[in-house]
């Protein structure tokens, strides 16, 4: 899943890459356009699940219809402090498959917790300005 998908190139790389699937979450209409566009020329369409919500609506969603995901990508507005709140509502919903991983790319500056109820942080790498955090269910 691409949370806070944008024009979508993280879900698409995915995909491209041998991913089964991939539900691309955004909120911006135009974002959503961008990535039905984006699909369309790589041919992947028929693989991608679009929704048009923002990330508390779509999760409470996948959630009632039992979605489970092996990787949870996402990348959240910088300093709007969403990240918490996210990951909290991925484990609420019980998105994630046991032993499945979620990739949070967010400042250098953020100070993520070693663990979040059920999941723990495995590693951090920093690129430039941006930190890429992985977590695991424990």
């Amino acid at each position: 899943m691409d949370l806070f998908a944008g024009s979508g190139n993280i879900g698409i790389e995915a995909l491209s890459r041998g991913a089964l699937r991939t539900v691309f979450v955004e909120k911006k209409i135009e974002n959503i356009n961008i990535i039905r566009q984006n699909l369309s020329i790589t041919g992947l369409i028929t693989k991608a699940d679009i929704r048009c919500a923002s990330v508390d609506q779509a999760l409470q969603l996948l959630g009632r219809e039992g979605q489970k995901f092996d990787i949870i990508f996402m990348d959240p507005p910088y300093y709007d402090n969403l990240i918490l709140g996210t990951l909290r509502g991925i484990l609420i919903n019980n998105l994630l498959v046991r032993k499945g991983t979620v990739v949070i790319e967010s400042s250098k500056k953020d100070i993520l917790p070693p663990e979040v109820v059920s999941i723990k942080l495995l590693r951090q790498e920093k690129y430039g300005d941006n930190l890429l955090s992985f977590y695991t269910m424990n």
